[in-house]
């Protein structure tokens, strides 16, 4: 069963939501049945795949036993920096191993939603090390690692967050609201991301959409203007797929009281590449933020290691967009992408910090426009080393 795709899927979230919505409407927690319907879930997404849900159970176990001994460290006083060194280790490691191995064409130890339940599981250690989070039951941690609304691509969320909800209880007014909302978003999302998507998608990859389906078949262009049509459609397609997705994630979780994060907030509008990221898949963009680039750049001063803050930040988004890249998978594409955006990121952060050009125009609307409409030129070149789109006409002119 494809989560937010398959007819069995949404027959499955209805079937389960309905006690979830008796117990909000009538001021009760859901948090004990929320737990048993995210089991269910998950039992359906990885019934076809015996081998990839002893991947998942192992992951768990692995991320439970380093996440309580960590845990278990830092209430001792002794605060063991190798514990949660190794904790951390074996937490990635799962996810490297796949990441490597299907650059390989193999995929060793993957499952549905690896790298988003690794992020979840990194973010716990993290916050334990930091002493954010000092308290955590077993249920609890479960819960948060392996609820099924967000596992299989985000948004990400946080699990001070997440419990937060998960342990409280809404009130009926309050869950009359969430559970409105959620059906609302439901339903936009079914719609950007089963129609509006698939739309868009016949205007790059006109063979995998349905007969019938408008495409760029049908277009009176070709050679290069063929190429900008491709790149504009993907990057609208993956807007309205990712979205839809995120969205019909956020109403699956209202249902069940959870208030999860947005990821996507008006991306087209970004009159930068900052601007963009706070936009565009924001849950990812905050975990890099706040887990990478604040931690290298804070390690990079205290160190000494570039010779001012500027260097340093610029640096920063480096390493954060070439491991955001590699995060998406070991390949050129996706590795020239994450390359892409950093020495975008780092140039905008010159630009911003140097030019008094921009600090004279910045807030007039000549500018704004035309800082908007660069944005959206290099996002879209973006998104067409993302897809693998220049790759292929490069290899076509190599080859050709």
């Amino acid at each position: 069963m494809q989560f937010y795709s398959s007819p069995s899927f949404f027959l499955a979230l209805t079937a389960l939501a309905l006690p979830a919505v008796v117990l909000g409407l009538t001021g009760r927690s859901i948090k004990r049945y929320g737990e048993a319907a995210s089991l269910i879930m998950l039992a359906l997404l990885f019934s076809a795949s015996p081998m990839q849900l002893a991947c998942f159970a192992v992951f768990v176990v692995v991320a439970v036993a380093g996440t309580f001994a960590t845990l278990a460290s830092w209430r001792s006083g002794r605060c063991s920096l190798a514990v949660f060194r190794v904790s951390l280790a074996s937490v990635l490691a799962p996810l490297v191993l796949y990441k490597l191995t299907a650059a390989a064409g193999a995929g060793v130890a993957g499952f549905i939603g690896i790298s988003y339940v690794t992020f979840r599981a990194v973010q716990v250690l993290i916050e334990i090390r930091d002493g954010l989070i000092t308290e955590l039951t077993l249920g609890d941690y479960l819960y948060f690692l392996t609820f099924f609304a967000q596992i299989t691509s985000g948004p990400i969320d946080r699990s001070r967050r997440f419990l937060a909800d998960a342990n409280g209880t809404p009130g009926r007014r309050a869950y009359a609201d969430l559970l409105t909302r959620g059906i609302l978003l439901l339903l936009a999302g079914a719609v950007l991301e089963l129609v509006l998507a698939t739309m868009a998608k016949g205007f790059f990859d006109p063979a995998s959409v349905p007969t019938g389906t408008p495409s760029l078949t049908a277009l009176p262009v070709s050679g290069a203007a063929r190429e900008v049509v491709r790149a504009y459609a993907y990057g609208i397609y993956l807007f309205w797929d990712f979205a839809g997705y995120s969205y019909m994630a956020m109403g699956a979780s209202y249902l069940f009281g959870i208030r999860c994060p947005t990821n996507f907030r008006a991306p087209w509008r970004a009159c930068d590449l900052k601007d963009f990221w706070n936009r565009w898949h924001i849950t990812l963009s905050t975990w890099l933020r706040d887990f990478v680039f604040m931690r290298f750049t804070r390690a990079a001063m205290r160190r000494r290691w570039f010779s001012s803050r500027l260097t340093t930040a610029c640096a920063g988004y480096l390493v954060n967009m070439v491991l955001m890249g590699a995060w998406h998978g070991l390949t050129v594409d996706f590795l020239a992408y994450g390359l892409y955006h950093g020495v975008l990121l780092a140039a905008t952060e010159v630009y911003q910090k140097r030019s008094a050009f921009y600090k004279r125009h910045r807030r007039e609307r000549w500018y704004r426009l035309l800082s908007w409409a660069v944005t959206l030129q290099l996002v879209i070149f973006g998104f067409s080393l993302f897809s693998g789109q220049l790759t292929q006409i490069v290899g076509g002119i190599i080859h050709g």
